[in-house]
């Protein structure tokens, strides 16, 4: 560890905690469904509820890969709706071992630190400042599970991580050979990774974090931790890990992986539109109330490592994408979605994003804004409930609607490939809905027909 990082850690207990923007009303609550009974979801910040997320992996943002390149992509950020930026981990990256070029992010040598590519602490800070000016919020993605071979912490306290019989450090997967893995039985490791989790918070000025592998990490230190950081400002808490108890005390979100399958597999033709249903009730019945589920089409290791959307969703990219942001949940959006992003980026070496215009920045533009306006699609036990819609029995189509009190969405989606005529009502939807992004309207409470072409899609609100 730096002497400067080493003076920064000793001073988290005397720091007052770094402000954050001004928090929206805080929307109505919705009741909630049937849910896990044992386990309760931590109370979220006020100002979470009615946004998406977008993922910012700074190396390939622009041929800089530096905060100040990326500020210059803030106010069109802003005018696309994105509420909550989502940093790939920032901290310098191991050389020992170093896959690549430049090694992964996943790979840390100094969790107090800042990749000096991406550019210094006063820059980092200096943005986090600009993003809040703009009323968006900021999350930092953090490695807790391992570390890179050439940590300080590896020679300072071995004492922190596992070993084979050999005494040898290990990876905590073999293929991630450029990492080893940390042992959570010592109480040292938990110290000194919750003050880290404090730093950022309390220097740095950032909301909350997005946790790598997070159910590699015992769920103890996690719930002892949240409360750590709750006491300096409301954080979200995000986890990759896709399972109830991380919700306890501990996490905000976790990742729906399975309707990200269901989307593939529907795309494909191996699965049939029952599976989004069955997932969804299983999560009803699995989660606590007001636990978010994670909703997207791609990612950082989806896009580089199993596809970009056109590959494995085809011409059915922006349906899905319209599914990921109605259904109950919190989108997320991949830096570059926006630009029709049609390759595999580069993990460990650079290979920046070819910004251009495309139909995606109008789609979640429109998707984004409706998330924000229309409290039916909120999450965290914010929104309304999901009923299925009856059309005439095609199996290829899949509608819904999300009603709370007055307001409504509903979305009719032909996840197919074949041109589709389509007839639906329901009694029970009073009122006028007019079409998000085409402006017609129809009154859904008597029969309603629509011509869908193939992979096509209606969003209607109220």
């Amino acid at each position: 560890m730096s002497p400067i990082a080493a003076f920064a850690l000793a001073a988290l207990l005397v720091l007052r905690p770094a402000l954050s923007p001004a928090e929206p009303a805080r929307p109505p609550v919705a009741a909630s469904g049937s849910a896990n009974p044992s386990v309760a979801a931590p109370e979220h910040p006020g100002w979470c509820y009615n946004l998406g997320i977008y993922e910012v992996n700074l190396r390939q943002f622009s041929e800089e890969g530096t905060f100040a390149a990326f500020a210059e992509h803030l106010p069109r950020l802003k005018d696309m709706g994105v509420g909550i930026l989502w940093f790939m981990p920032l901290h310098p990256i191991g050389v020992l071992n170093r896959k690549g070029g430049l090694g992964s992010y996943y790979s840390v040598r100094d969790y107090l630190a800042l990749n000096p590519e991406h550019g210094d602490f006063d820059e980092f800070r200096n943005l986090v400042d600009r993003i809040h000016e703009m009323e968006m919020y900021v999350l930092i993605d953090w490695v807790a599970n391992h570390s890179a071979w050439d940590n300080p912490l590896a020679v300072e306290h071995p004492e922190w991580y596992t070993r084979d019989t050999a005494g040898n450090f290990v990876p905590p997967v073999p293929d991630w050979s450029d990492v080893i893995d940390f042992d959570y039985d010592s109480p040292g490791l938990r110290r000194y990774m919750t003050e880290a989790l404090r730093f950022w918070i309390e220097r740095a000025g950032v909301d909350g974090y997005r946790c790598d592998v997070a159910g590699m990490v015992p769920v103890e230190f996690w719930n002892a931790a949240r409360p750590e950081l709750q006491r300096l400002k409301p954080v979200f808490m995000l986890a990759e890990w896709e399972t109830p108890e991380l919700h306890e005390r501990a996490f905000d979100a976790t990742y729906s992986w399975e309707l990200y399958r269901a989307m593939n597999g529907i795309a494909a033709g191996a699965k049939g539109l029952s599976a989004i249903d069955s997932l969804l009730s299983r999560e009803a019945e699995d989660f606590p109330p007001g636990a978010i589920r994670l909703r997207f089409t791609s990612n950082h290791d989806e896009n580089s490592w199993n596809g970009t959307v056109f590959e494995r969703l085809g011409p059915g990219a922006a349906a899905f994408a319209v599914l990921s942001f109605t259904v109950e949940g919190m989108p997320l959006i991949y830096g570059g979605q926006e630009a029709g992003l049609d390759r595999r980026l580069q993990f460990f070496d650079k290979d920046p994003i070819e910004w251009r215009e495309h139909p995606f920045e109008e789609l979640y533009s429109g998707l984004l804004a409706l998330k924000r306006r229309n409290p039916a699609l909120w999450h965290g036990g914010r929104g309304g409930g999901m009923r299925r819609i009856l059309t005439d029995r095609d199996p290829r189509v899949y509608a819904f609607v999300r009603e709370l009190g007055e307001h409504a969405v509903l979305a009719v989606l032909n996840l197919s490939s074949d041109k589709l005529r389509v007839t639906f009502g329901d009694r029970r939807l009073e009122g006028r809905f007019r079409e998000v992004f085409r402006g017609d309207t129809i009154h859904p409470a008597s029969a309603v027909e629509l011509e869908l072409e193939a992979w096509d899609y209606r969003v209607y609100e109220r």
